[in-house]
This record gives C-alpha cells, structure tokens and sequence, in this order.
C-alpha cells in the first residue's frame, strides 16, 4: 500500500445465503431449521471488486439499486467482512452509512453527541469541545434534548452528519446521507464537505444523485450486480452510465 493510497480494495468478493424459504417468525424459522426444511440460495452482491482512493480523492460510487455499492461501503468500513479479498485502510475514518446509525433512540440529541464521537474513536473530552458546533450545525435547537426516538429521519441525519464532519477525519464516509433534508441543508452540507476537501480528506460517496456526484467527486466508480464496471474521471463516468441508464430505460 503506498502512501498516497488510503483505502486499498483487493479482489473483493461477498457472498449471501438466502433463504427460499418463507418464514413469519423466529419460532417457525428455529423450527423448519431443526427440521432441515431451510434452503438457502447464494447470492454474490459482490463479485472480484478491486479498488484504490488515494489521500485527498473525492470518490462517488454509482449504479442502479442492488449494484452492491453499501455493501462496499460496509465492507471497507469495517461493518462487514468480505467473503474473498481483502481491504487495507490507512487514516482514521468517520462512516456514516444510515440515518443515525450508532444512536441510541432513548438517549437525548446531547447524550447521543458523545456516544456517536466515543464510536468514533473519540474522548468526552473532544465532543465537549465540539459540542456547541455540533448543536449549531445541525439546526435541532431545543430538540437537543429530547429522546432521538422522536426525531424525524431529517433530525436525525442533520445531527449524526454534523457529528462524523465535525472530528476532522481523514477518511469521509457518506451513503445517500444528503438525499434527506431540506435545500437549505443540503447546501450546507456541501459547503462544509468542500471545506474539508480543501485539506487532504478523501470522500467516499455513494449517491443515486448523478448531480451530486459531478459536484463532490473528481472520479467516479460504476457498479452493476456487484462488478466494476468502468472508473475513472467523474464526469466520463456518469456520462458513461447515464448513457447506460436511459437505453434501459426506453
């Protein structure tokens, strides 16, 4: 792995069972398992997959739903393990791969800060310094403490974006985080993310907004049923996969 290379993905492969058989419940599944009535069937979201981000890149994964591009994600951040392959990672990384993951819905907006920045690797200490950025940015004011349970999905993406963006990581995660939220948001996030790309953070993006892609990312990775299909400049590729996207379309 060289220097300038932060995330190094290897022949990556992962593969599912999937079971073809229709269960209601745990009971029933624990039952035909005894019995041996399950059959599984395999499914490979990802299939020989071979990827390098270098420092500073910014990155933007592209394809139709099921291409396997979370799952990459997943893999490379660690939430997953690859069934073949392998997948080297050099800087700290702030993943933010669903709406609040890593929060707790019983705990308030202020105790869900520091238990998201201790997930990430980061002391009580450093969140009380971030706090008050934290709280600005995410525009939930008096709702800062009140249970995350009773957050909307906007709510909670604004607070777990402000979260992974505020420690200054090396390597920036986001799936689909800034299709929710307002337009208002939305640019502020942006902005905030082109301020980070000003340093040496490298974005890995995954977006079904081709836009958003042009904007944030200088290259672009196109997966189709778990394959590479082509990568390189961003704008080549998403022309290349528009292309691709409207044939099929017709």
């Amino acid at each position: 792995m060289s220097d300038d290379v932060v995330v190094d993905v290897k022949n990556v492969s992962m593969e599912f069972n999937m079971s073809q058989i229709k269960t209601d419940n745990l009971k029933e599944y624990v039952i035909k398992a005894i019995k041996r009535e399950l059959r599984f069937k395999s499914f490979w979201a990802l299939q020989d997959v071979s990827v390098q981000v270098k420092k500073g890149e910014r990155v933007g994964f592209i394809g139709l739903n099921g291409a396997g591009k979370s799952t990459l994600l997943k893999i490379i951040s660690g939430v997953m393990k690859p069934t073949k392959g392998s997948v080297s990672v050099k800087g700290q990384m702030a993943p933010l791969l669903a709406l609040g993951a890593g929060f707790d819905p019983d705990y308030t907006g202020t105790e869900n800060i520091y238990l998201n920045g201790s997930l990430l690797g980061h002391s009580k200490k450093e969140m009380h310094k971030k706090y008050d950025e934290i709280v600005e940015f995410s525009e939930v004011g008096e709702f800062i403490d009140v249970p995350v349970k009773n957050y909307s999905s906007g709510m909670k993406s604004r607070l777990a974006f402000s979260i992974a963006t505020s420690i200054n990581p090396e390597i920036l995660i986001l799936d689909e985080v800034l299709s929710v939220g307002d337009a208002s948001f939305q640019k502020k996030c942006k902005k905030r993310m082109n301020e980070m790309m000003q340093g040496d953070v490298s974005l890995l993006f995954v977006s079904h907004s081709i836009n958003q892609v042009r904007d944030l990312c200088d290259k672009a990775i196109w997966l189709d049923h778990g394959k590479v299909i082509a990568q390189g400049e961003v704008n080549e590729i998403c022309d290349q996969y528009m292309k691709h996207v409207n044939k099929i379309t017709k």
